[in-house]
């Protein structure tokens, strides 16, 4: 929507950053793109932060151009920005200092696959997409879906989550080892294959979540799954959010391992129905995923059918063929877009955000989501990975209407503070980038923003690694 961002580092001296051009041209060549149009698109691309595009991008193909990237940029004090495919929200791949950004779009090699220790080497461009066709024939997959088809790099630096984190984890919990390139361009190695290990500090999950604020990853090693052998989505209606909240948590108390939670309120469905041709009913609704054998499944989803029985639920459908499955999960990733075509119009903006809670809190949070909206007159469909208390709002504004923008957003400052207040967090997936800067304090304390800083400054002293993200300055 054109937020401008307040927190802006300085910019390196004309000079320096010439010299940075003029070398990586010579090294590169024409992988060095300097053109608007290329910059403008590694800068933020989505609608409520203003965009900030880089000085240069640099198209990477191996993991000896980053290192020479980050030398270059570091004898100039030029700040590098890591870029994927672009499909973080809140303003992770901005460039508000300028510099260069590193495209790692062609850096999309499988290196090794140990179907039987169930890991995998990839370089950082690989997507989510492409891994699983990759691994399909070996009976093996990748779980963490985040909607998007996310640069696994990219997902490991924003610690994406995603519809199966309820059963997978996120990608916290799917990263084994990884190779960071760090300030003065040499190699990080943080960890092995081995599935776990008390050996030193925990730098793996150091930079998983950093935001390319702390060094540049050039190699993943990841768990894999074994594909399961029966696959099941259902769908259930409820009279209200707070029933449909309220069968989540029984299900997550009672363990019942289901795969995928997920929970549309009735604004949300109405979009779906529109968007992608469906005729659910127009109330709150769950759609779940179970995997297993054939029996386990079965016994899965009766369970759950009889919890969302006694919550209000209607008849629960399920079923396991291929198509219906993708139909219904294919609408649910595409609710972004049925929430855009609700209001169409050239200043008609979707602000996508998100909080996270614990799960007991899940149905108190959402029900005051939704009197908020209500109150301040929003449209703002919701969405959410309900099996572990996380829940998106898609905000629908004019951006030339000042006095909707305004409770805009005040409705997003309120949704973080509610939140928080519940012992949850203002962002359970998306980041903080620049979006989310102002809630980390009251989040996590002065104290915890110190130690951050004091990382920072150890590993990246020069301050070149996406500067101006996660930590405000001090």
């Amino acid at each position: 929507m054109g937020t401008t961002i307040t927190n802006n580092p300085p910019r390196p001296e004309p000079k320096a950053l010439a010299s940075a051009l003029e070398q990586l041209a010579a090294r590169f060549g024409n992988r060095l793109i300097t053109s608007q149009a290329v910059r403008e698109q590694h800068g933020h691309t989505t609608t409520w932060i203003v965009n900030q595009p880089p000085d240069g991008v640099v198209m990477a193909q191996e993991t000896a151009d980053i290192q020479d990237v980050v030398r270059i940029c570091a004898k100039n004090r030029v700040p590098v920005i890591a870029f994927g495919t672009g499909t973080s929200l809140e303003g992770q791949v901005n460039a508000p200092a300028g510099g260069i950004s590193i495209d790692l779009r062609d850096m999309n090699k499988v290196l090794a696959v140990h179907a039987e220790d169930l890991d995998c080497v990839i370089q950082p461009g690989v997507t989510r997409k492409a891994l699983n066709e990759h691994l399909r024939d070996q009976g093996l997959f990748f779980p963490i879906d985040p909607g998007a088809d996310a640069s696994l790099g990219g997902m490991a630096s924003t610690r994406a989550s995603g519809t199966n984190a309820v059963r997978y984890g996120t990608m916290r919990e799917s990263v084994l080892a990884l190779k960071v390139v760090r300030g003065d361009g040499e190699i990080i190695t943080t960890g092995t294959r081995a599935k776990k290990s008390s050996a030193g500090y925990d730098l793996t999950h150091l930079f998983v979540g950093a935001e390319g604020t702390l060094g540049i990853i050039s190699e993943l090693t990841i768990r894999l799954r074994g594909i399961p052998e029966t696959i099941a989505a259902g769908a259930v209606s409820f009279e209200t959010v707070h029933g449909a909240c309220q069968a989540v948590i029984l299900a997550i108390q009672t363990g019942i391992p289901v795969a995928r939670i997920e929970l549309l309120n009735a604004a949300q469905v109405k979009a779906c129905n529109a968007y992608s041709k469906l005729t659910l009913p127009e109330t709150p609704l769950l759609l779940l995923e179970f995997h297993g054998s054939e029996i386990e499944v079965a016994e899965q989803s009766k369970a759950f059918g009889e919890i969302a029985k006694d919550c209000g639920g209607g008849d629960f459908s399920w079923t396991t063929k291929p198509e219906d499955r993708t139909k219904l999960w294919q609408a649910r990733h595409d609710a972004y877009w049925s929430v855009k075509a609700l209001r169409p119009g050239d200043s008609i903006g979707v602000v996508a955000t998100d909080v996270c809670v614990p799960i007991s809190r899940l149905a108190d949070c959402v029900s005051e989501t939704e009197e908020d909206l209500k109150r301040l007159n929003l449209l703002s469909p919701i969405v959410g990975h309900v099996g572990d208390g996380n829940f998106h709002c898609s905000l629908v504004c004019d951006t030339n209407d000042a006095g909707e923008m305004a409770r805009g957003e005040e409705f997003m400052h309120r949704l973080v503070e509610r939140a928080q207040a519940m012992d949850g967090t203002c962002t359970g997936e998306h980041g903080i980038g620049q979006g989310k800067q102002k809630y980390l304090k009251a989040e996590l304390g002065p104290e915890a923003l110190d130690a951050m800083r004091a990382l920072k400054k150890a590993l990246d002293p020069l301050n070149i690694f996406n500067p101006g993200k996660i930590v405000p300055e001090a």
